[in-house]
């Protein structure tokens, strides 16, 4: 089974008081499902990582086998990312007696930056990951998506489930057009996994 998704992007972020503005492009993703780890998309096993918390305390998506993690890649001067903040801590409280796992993981910022513009503003319940780098954002990005961008910064105000077996289940990057920052289309995916167990 072959999957095609045709994702459009277009965005305008403030970093810095700079506005950065990127033209709308298409891409295409193709994942099979019997060559998912050849493939990055749908069905591909997520790339590990093991990054930092708030707290110093280290992270690794291989030790959360078996269950359905969330993530979202952000910044704290993205607006996209913040307005998604409010409805991800909605999301974590929803879903986490169903043992749903969800972790912010922020791309190149300071600890202090992090706390100060996230953790203080937003006061979330699950983990924010310090990917101070930009090695672990970049290495969920698609290729070919966005090639006048850095491959972290594609990534930034993107989400993306993992089921228990740690293949990737959903994938949205940013679209403007249809900016979904509710987080409905994540739930709809959510829902279906959690059903099917």
């Amino acid at each position: 089974m072959v999957l095609v998704i045709i994702i459009t992007l277009t965005f305008s972020c403030q970093k810095n008081g700079n506005t950065e503005q990127v033209s709308t492009e298409k891409a295409e993703m193709v994942a099979t499902s019997t060559d998912d780890e050849k493939q990055f998309g749908l069905g591909a096993s997520a790339p590990d990582f093991n990054l930092p918390d708030l707290n110093g305390e280290m992270v690794s998506l291989s030790s959360l086998k078996g269950k359905v993690i969330v993530i979202h890649y952000g910044t704290s001067w993205c607006p996209f990312c913040n307005a998604e903040a409010p409805h991800l801590e909605k999301l974590y409280n929803d879903y986490k007696a169903q043992g749903v796992k969800v972790f912010y993981i922020d791309v190149k910022e300071p600890a202090e930056i992090v706390q100060e513009k996230l953790q203080d503003r937003f006061n979330f319940s699950f983990p924010l990951l310090l990917d101070s780098d930009g090695s672990v954002a970049a290495s969920y990005c698609p290729p070919d998506v966005q090639p006048d961008l850095a491959r972290d910064e594609v990534m930034i105000a993107s989400n993306l489930v993992i089921d228990q077996e740690g293949k990737i289940r959903f994938f949205s990057l940013l679209d403007t057009q249809s900016f979904d920052a509710k987080l409905e289309a994540l739930r709809a995916k959510l829902d279906e996994l959690l059903a099917s167990n």
